[in-house]
């Protein structure tokens, strides 16, 4: 059988106009995994008050961060799937987006299957799992599936949080940041926030971001004082998981802890989320503080590393096979 790959992303305005950006933000926060909200009374509030007010201020932060070629998460995610690409040869690689900003999930399935793919192995670019990210891949692969006449096989991974060459990658990313601009006091693994009540009702994505900080922590030899864990990203007025990354940094001099160093582990390729509300915005936060020395580690992106370590999961994903006769994976076969 042959295998294709499909690498999907969160997406990101096509441009900077207030347009695309609106189109974007209708794509997200009209997903009912990401706003679990009766749709009867989210919808007025996303269409007659979030998407007249939010775009126009969302693009002047995405212009903030803007390359010549585009965005940058865009950028970044089209070079790790060159990468990947290459690595792998004759195994053929799509990328999609499942809100605007690049082929659509449906799309890259159709292409995949046009270069021969008889089954279709999808890696969603969400280290940790979580409904809202992870959960609304496998929403869209399924609903395209259900379009098809001949549906693939499919393998599904849900998470790789913990997978040695991921975290290597991660330690190799801080020390080489070191190399080139000191160690600080502190790392600061912030990962995106979700609700609280997700992981209430069992997303395992809090339980991942800490394992995954900790083997980190553990990888780079940090003692228990010079790391911590932190969310960013709230949005709306439930309580969401904790602490806050702003709040954290704004409380940090106080601590005596004048430097810090920030790293967001959840994801794959640089964003908004990253380059502007880490990057920019939390700076602010820290200096105006107090803080005196204030460091954004890049996301891993295209970095050799990176590539290799997606590519060997991607190798061990396809040469998997079940052994029916062995009662442990004959009860994977049936749940």
């Amino acid at each position: 059988m042959k295998w294709g790959v499909l690498l999907v992303n969160s997406g990101t305005p096509a441009s900077l106009a207030t347009r695309d950006v609106r189109a974007f933000l209708a794509g997200l926060l009209g997903d009912p995994r990401v706003v679990e909200f009766p749709r009867l009374l989210w919808w007025p509030i996303l269409h007659g008050i979030i998407l007249r007010v939010r775009p126009r201020a969302s693009a002047k932060k995405y212009a903030a961060i803007w390359t010549p070629q585009g965005s940058p998460l865009a950028v970044q995610s089209e070079a790790l799937r060159a990468g990947i690409a290459t690595t792998l040869g004759e195994t053929p690689i799509a990328l999609a987006m499942l809100y605007t900003g690049g082929a659509t999930v449906p799309d890259a399935i159709d292409a995949l299957c046009k270069a021969g793919a008889e089954g279709i192995l999808v890696i969603p670019m969400f280290p940790q799992y979580c409904g809202a990210s992870t959960g609304a891949v496998f929403d869209q692969v399924s609903g395209a599936l259900q379009r098809m006449r001949s549906v693939p096989a499919l393998k599904f991974v849900s998470s790789f949080h913990d997978d040695p060459a991921y975290i290597d990658a991660l330690a190799s990313s801080v020390q080489d940041h070191r190399r080139e601009f000191g160690i600080t006091r502190h790392l600061l693994m912030s990962f995106h926030g979700v609700p609280e009540r997700y992981v209430t009702l069992g997303d395992p994505y809090r339980d991942q971001c800490q394992r995954t900080a900790t083997l980190l922590a553990g990888r780079l030899g940090l003692a228990a004082d010079a790391w911590s864990v932190s969310f960013q990203s709230r949005f709306g007025r439930a309580r969401w998981l904790q602490p806050y990354t702003s709040e954290v940094l704004a409380g940090f001099p106080k601590r005596g802890v004048n430097s810090v160093s920030v790293i967001c582990p959840g994801f794959s390729a640089d964003c908004l989320e990253t380059l502007e509300e880490i990057g920019m915005e939390n700076r602010d936060v820290f200096l105006q503080a107090g803080g005196e020395q204030y460091h954004y580690i890049a996301a891993l992106n295209a970095r050799a590393d990176h590539v290799a370590a997606l590519s060997a999961l991607i190798s061990r994903e396809l040469n998997t096979r079940l052994d029916v006769n062995n009662p442990e994976d004959a009860s994977a076969c049936y749940g």
